[in-house]
């Protein structure tokens, strides 16, 4: 073997790190996201705040090329801002106003497996295996447990887990499109347009949300904190870093490490927020998890057969 080949092969832990750190961040996103509602800022802004600066760090860093290759491209570009971005964000912030921090982050953990399934409606060559619908019913099960178990607890409101669903499928959506546009850009290209057209697609949803935090709430050491890391860690180094993971132990490894988001989530949400966890709630998670790994161990098993 040759050396930089094994110097690589020796180095492939640095890319399961890289997923670990994502996907801790992105557990914890959840709650940074609680603690600036809490703190007076609003679900839009929150938004806004966030992928503007994570924007001008990503430009700064990558400006080389600024349109797509084709008008074509550039809509594309929209729709997934639309809904990787705006629609997505918002849902997610504006559901966590009404339910608790870890349903959000056990519906929100759908999107490979809603992918799998609208992959095989679109795609009619593509289409998945009786694993991916058995994954799906347990899991689709699991989320109707949540939503059961938040509409009897007086102080949540169902609406927070239809709109965590919402975004679960806006993100599988986005999966869908990525297809065509990873075949001809980059991570980081891809990255940024989005953060844009997000952005962009953000402002007029501030009409249905005129008021906005004072300058005085953005000036506090908490909220900036908070920001930061959202901007910082979630978004720009969240993105970069998952690409990275992607590209080095692939796909199929990464997207395994996601099973811990909501259990991160959970953890903290229980530690730091003190959300309580009903048994119901709790036979909602592990059926979630369940469902999502029993898909993607059931679609690989059947695989390997062939």
């Amino acid at each position: 073997m040759e050396p930089t080949k094994a110097a690589g092969k020796s180095r492939i832990w640095i890319y399961h790190l890289f997923a670990v750190f994502t996907v801790t961040a992105w557990g914890l996103s959840f709650i940074s996201t609680r603690v600036l509602l809490d703190n007076g800022l609003h679900p839009i802004e929150i938004y806004i705040y966030r992928f503007v600066i994570a924007y001008v760090a990503l430009l700064a860093i990558c400006h080389d090329r600024i349109w797509a290759n084709s008008l074509k491209d550039e809509a594309l570009f929209v729709v997934c801002g639309l809904v990787a971005g705006s629609v997505y964000f918002i849902s997610e912030n504006v559901a966590l106003e009404y339910t608790l921090v870890s349903n959000v982050s056990l519906i929100t953990s759908l999107p490979p497996l809603l992918t799998v399934l609208l992959i095989g409606l679109v795609y009619k060559t593509n289409r998945p295996g009786k694993g991916a619908y058995v994954g799906s019913v347990v899991a689709f099960l699991g989320v109707g447990l949540v939503i059961f178990n938040s509409s009897f607890n007086m102080a949540i409101n169902p609406i927070g887990d239809l709109l965590s669903l919402l975004a679960a499928f806006c993100w599988a959506i986005y999966s869908l499109l990525l297809k065509p546009l990873n075949a001809h850009y980059d991570a980081r290209f891809i990255t940024r347009k989005v953060f844009f057209y997000g952005v962009l697609t953000a402002i007029p949803f501030l009409l249905v949300e005129p008021e906005v935090a004072s300058p005085a709430v953005l000036m506090k050491p908490v909220v900036l904190w908070n920001l930061l890391f959202l901007s910082a860690i979630c978004s720009l180094g969240g993105y970069l870093l998952w690409a990275y993971a992607v590209l080095r132990i692939g796909a199929v490894t990464a997207a395994n490490y996601l099973y811990f988001q909501p259990v991160i989530t959970m953890v903290f949400s229980v530690v730091i927020l003190h959300e309580s966890l009903t048994p119901v709630g709790l036979a909602g998670c592990l059926m979630i998890l369940l469902g999502v790994w029993l898909a993607d161990y059931l679609e690989r098993r059947t695989m390997f057969k062939k």
